[in-house]
C-alpha cells in the first residue's frame, strides 16, 4: 500500500481525492490533512506533515495551487525542502507537480485556465516560465464555471496541454470527456497533486482509465496522444 499524504487547506473538498483513490484501486491511499490559517504558515504545515508521517504516509504534497505558485519557482523548491525536513519524508507541492506533470505528458507549450485574480494568475505564468514551460493561451473565469467551458475558453491551437490548477473545485469526473473534446491532456490541480505524491513515493505505473492523460498506461518513453 502506497499512501500519499496531502496538506489540504481547510474548506477544500475531498471529493476529487476520494474519486482518484477509488479509481486507482486498493494499492493506493490518499490521506488529506486539513489545516487552517494563512496558506503558507510553515508551523501549521510542519504540524500537518508530522501527522502524515505518523499516519505512515510515503510522501507529502502541499495541496494548494495558488499559494504554492505564488512563492515562485525557487521559493516553491525551498518550501518543499523545508517540508521534507519537517516530515522526514519526500515532499513537494501542487505547483512543482505541474512542472513535472507537463513534462510527463510531453508538453512544452500550455494554455492556462484559472479563476484566480490577475496578480495570482500572473504568478502562475511566471512560475511555469521559470520551470521551462511556455504559456501560449490563458483564460480567467468565475469560480464554478464547468470544466468543458473553462478549457474551451483557455485553449489555443499551439498549446500541447491545458492546465487547470485550482484544487478547491472538484472537476476530475469531467477530465476524460474534456480531454477527448480538446484532443490534448487536461491537467487539473487535484490530479496533479496526487500524481506528484505517487512520483515522490516512487510508485511507478499507477494508472486508471477514468483519470485522463496523467494516469494512462504507457511505457516510460511514451507521451500521451488523443485516444490512448
Amino acid at each position: 500500500m502506497t499512501t500519499v499524504g496531502l496538506l489540504r487547506p481547510e474548506g477544500h473538498p475531498e471529493d476529487d481525492y476520494r474519486r482518484i483513490e477509488t479509481l486507482l484501486g486498493g494499492e493506493i491511499r490518499v490521506d488529506p490533512v486539513a489545516y487552517a490559517g494563512p496558506g503558507a504558515d510553515m508551523e501549521l504545515l510542519a504540524a500537518g506533515a508530522e501527522r502524515l508521517r505518523l499516519a505512515a504516509a510515503d510522501a507529502v504534497v502541499w495541496a494548494t495551487a495558488g499559494a504554492s505558485f505564488a512563492e515562485g519557482f525557487e521559493g516553491a523548491r525551498a518550501r518543499a525542502r523545508s517540508l521534507a525536513r519537517a516530515a522526514g519524508l519526500p515532499a513537494s507541492s501542487t505547483a512543482i507537480g505541474f512542472a513535472h506533470a507537463v513534462a510527463s505528458v510531453g508538453a512544452a507549450r500550455v494554455a492556462l485556465a484559472t479563476s484566480y485574480p490577475p496578480e495570482l494568475a500572473g504568478a502562475v505564468v511566471r512560475f511555469l516560465e521559470d520551470a521551462g514551460v511556455e504559456v501560449v493561451g490563458e483564460a480567467r473565469a468565475p469560480r464554478g464555471m464547468p470544466l468543458p467551458e473553462l478549457v474551451r475558453a483557455a485553449d489555443d491551437p499551439r498549446a500541447e496541454a491545458v492546465l487547470v490548477p485550482d484544487t478547491s473545485v472538484p472537476v476530475v469526473a469531467d477530465v476524460p470527456g474534456v480531454e477527448e473534446a480538446a484532443g490534448k491532456p487536461v491537467l487539473t490541480g487535484t490530479l496533479v497533486t496526487v500524481w506528484e505524491g505517487l512520483r515522490l513515493a516512487e510508485h511507478h505505473g499507477a494508472w486508471a482509465d477514468g483519470l485522463g492523460a496523467l494516469f494512462v498506461r504507457r511505457g516510460p518513453r511514451d507521451v500521451w496522444e488523443p485516444g490512448m
